[in-house]
């Protein structure tokens, strides 16, 4: 089997690298396409990979595509491969807002994965949700399924509104996390503490926090009534943010991500 990347950005990149590692795949089974010569001079440095410039000289030999582009660059990569595929082929987009059915209508494939994954998968840590069209067999799935998970984990969905959704929330998410480290650095340095003391606090901060959450089975409520006994120090802080309504505004903005993704489906 061998895979075909079109674009070399982080994403693109991440996923090649993690997919090289998958036991479905033998060595140089990776291809990478790219237009910028500034990548293929990094591609070519990378053993496991065969970069191109070219996509005719490469979505041939592929038996999956990723497209990993920006979204307004999708129809014109779409409408140059359509010429170039076979009908047995996969297809799995990582676009913002690229619908199933406009990649079927264009490529003329049928078998389509749409997936939207986040930032931390370049760590093997992501968190990529997918929807498949349903010309995708059960075994084509798992393979697709198998692929994914190598930069971290996956979760298939019921529907595309639910990888617009997801968009909001693991997509988008990352970004909110570090906002939320963001504020509280700024409130370390405002009450003395050193940059680099500052970074240390929030971000073991973060850290056991997220692994408490993990070891155990109790809701993130449960664990703020662990923390906050009445008339402490973290009472008072949770009751400033629920004064503030942080949460509603924390969903309004999960709920802004989740609607701009289903905007970019319109514009794309």
């Amino acid at each position: 089997m061998k895979v075909l990347v079109i674009g070399a950005g982080n994403m693109g990149l991440t996923y090649a690298q993690g997919m090289s590692k998958s036991k479905l795949l033998k060595k140089r089974n990776i291809m990478v396409v790219d237009k910028s010569e500034e990548k293929l001079e990094e591609l070519n440095q990378i053993a496991h990979f065969d970069a191109f410039k070219e996509l005719d000289e490469c979505v041939p030999k592929a038996d999956i595509i990723v497209v990993a582009v920006k979204p307004y660059h999708a129809e014109g990569v779409f409408k140059t491969i359509r010429t170039l595929v076979k009908p047995q082929q996969i297809i799995i987009s990582i676009m913002a807002g690229v619908t199933i059915a406009k990649i079927r209508d264009i490529t003329g494939l049928k078998k389509v994965v749409r997936a939207m994954p986040n930032l931390p998968a370049q760590i093997g840590k992501g968190l990529t949700s997918y929807v498949t069209s349903e010309d995708v067999s059960r075994v084509e799935m798992l393979t697709v399924e198998s692929l994914l998970d190598t930069t971290g984990k996956s979760v298939r969905v019921s529907s595309e509104k639910f990888i617009d959704a997801s968009t909001g929330i693991s997509g988008s998410g990352p970004a909110y996390v570090f906002y939320f480290m963001q504020s509280m650095m700024e409130a370390a340095l405002e009450m003395g503490f050193s940059k680099q003391d500052s970074t240390v606090l929030v971000s073991q901060t973060f850290t056991g926090a997220v692994e408490l959450f993990n070891q155990n089975n109790l809701t993130p409520n449960s664990w703020m009534d662990k923390v906050a006994s009445k008339g402490g120090t973290t009472r008072a802080a949770l009751d400033s943010m629920q004064d503030n309504k942080v949460n509603e505004l924390i969903k309004e903005a999960a709920f802004a991500a989740f609607g701009r993704a289903v905007e970019l489906g319109k514009e794309y």
